[in-house]
């Protein structure tokens, strides 16, 4: 299959573009400015050119475009630069299959910010949307990539909190912890809905192979923990205590509104269709998890 990535260079586009080279899939990664061997420079206002001549010819288009949600407080200027980099490049992706005639599905990002805040209710793909900035943006963004619909399959990634050691939040996280100073954020008692980065990647494939998976599809592991839970296990695995709390009141003075969004309030979400779908999670539990991500 030829399947375009959008949005490709971030860790989880790179890690899913080596697993499908390497099982013979031609992947081609549309980034702003291309650097290397199967990259194609793209901007989303252009009418034409390789990158719109690549999702044509493609049978499958990952759209992973964003910028990233935590990079900074949400100023309006933030605001709009996280929805135009989401919304807009999505809304282009799909104008521009509708306008080649292209059938290839479409797997869209999105994110488990969709929920809004909730307590300990377990929510699978049928839960409605929350109310906070993140919840609406997740709704927007899915709404535009599903005005493909009528002619193409069309998933729709709500992705949790994605485990790397490397990568993305968890260095971030860990790097308390190294210090000795590790532990719950807030009440700790809020779920967090995490999974382990090769079971993002197998999850994604599945999307790409699979007929019978379209719509809402949550990438996370089927056993989240609470936020105390994850302090716990994650100073278990660098053996480093973790019982210093952050309290809410810091977060919020730091991180502004992202702070409730993003890290005080949570969700326990479950991965209903991928279950259905026979995926078999390679790191169900947490603890087994982060001592892969961190053997030597």
């Amino acid at each position: 299959m030829q399947i375009v990535i959008a949005g490709g260079t971030g860790f989880l586009g790179r890690a899913l573009a080596r697993q499908l080279e390497s099982r013979g899939d031609r992947v081609v990664v549309l980034t702003r400015t291309a650097r290397a061997a199967g990259q194609v420079a793209w901007n989303p206002t252009e009418q034409a050119g390789a990158w719109v001549d690549a999702v044509a010819s493609a049978d499958v288009v990952v759209n992973l475009a964003g910028e990233p949600v935590d990079a900074g407080r949400w100023t309006p200027e933030r605001k709009r630069a996280l929805i135009d980099s989401r919304v807009g490049t999505t809304a282009a992706l799909v104008e521009r299959l509708a306008q080649r005639g292209s059938s290839a599905a479409l797997i869209n990002a999105s994110a488990i910010g969709f929920y809004g805040a909730h307590a300990d209710e377990p929510l699978d793909e049928s839960a409605g949307p929350g109310d906070d900035f993140l919840a609406r943006l997740c709704v927007e963004w899915e709404a535009t990539a599903r005005r493909a619909e009528a002619s193409r399959r069309v998933v729709l990634l709500r992705t949790g909190l994605v485990l790397d050691r490397h990568d993305g939040a968890l260095p971030r996280m860990a790097l308390p912890f190294q210090l000795f100073a590790g532990g719950p954020l807030g009440s700790g008692r809020q779920y967090w809905s995490w999974i382990h980065r090769d079971d993002w990647v197998g999850l994604v494939v599945r999307a790409i192979d699979a007929d019978t998976v379209r719509g809402p599809l949550n990438l996370s592991a089927p056993t989240p923990v609470t936020n105390r839970e994850f302090a716990r296990t994650l100073g278990r695995v660098l053996h480093r205590p973790g019982f210093m709390p952050a309290p809410a009141v810091a977060l919020r003075l730091a991180l502004g509104e992202m702070a409730d969004a993003m890290i005080l309030n949570g969700q326990r979400v479950l991965p209903a269709q991928a279950l259905r779908a026979g995926y078999a999670f390679r790191w169900p539990q947490l603890e087994p998890a982060l001592r892969d991500l961190y053997r030597d």
